[in-house]
């Protein structure tokens, strides 16, 4: 969808382009009633600071939507499609990294009680794994951090992504 044509839909329409980004109900909405925008760069720069900070409940409702790195959705949606293209760096015939993987999600959800997230677009499974490693030895806070971080590099790739910004 062009930025044009996204900025003149009606808000239903509008706010169908964005949940798949990020399923935030306030974030979504922001950007949402803040059309239009004047460019891409606008549109990206709106969407990177709309709903600061976000809430627990929004983190724990977004987390819901993302697979565990090295599992690939099967749906059919357009937010199981960007995960796939979004993993693709992470090859699961590789069997030690997806053990290692399978293994570093385990920890990571018994420790923090949510499934591990990064953006795995553009990085290797062994990057992501690194990371994942390293992740573990954080403090609950820390992870709170990091993983809003995520959350909104992950929506703003995918953002740009669908609107051809």
């Amino acid at each position: 969808m062009q930025l044009a044509v996204f900025n003149s839909a009606d808000r239903a329409d509008a706010v169908g382009v964005l949940r798949p980004c990020l399923d935030v109900e306030r974030w979504v909405g922001e950007i949402a009633d803040a059309r239009p925008f004047s460019g891409k760069d606008d549109l990206l720069a709106f969407a990177k600071d709309a709903a600061t900070p976000f809430t627990a409940e929004e983190l724990e409702s977004a987390l819901a939507h993302h697979p565990r790195i090295g599992e690939r959705p099967q749906a059919a949606t357009t937010e199981a499609a960007m995960s796939r293209s979004e993993q693709s760096g992470v090859d699961p015939s590789d069997g030690a990294t997806a053990r290692a993987l399978a293994e570093g999600n385990r920890a990571y959800e018994e420790k923090f009680n949510r499934v591990f997230l990064i953006r795995a677009a553009g990085r290797s499974a062994q990057e992501i794994l690194d990371s994942l490693n390293e992740r573990l030895t954080h403090t609950p806070a820390e992870e709170d951090r990091i993983v809003a971080e995520q959350l909104r590099e992950i929506a703003l790739l995918r953002l740009e992504g669908v609107i051809g910004a």
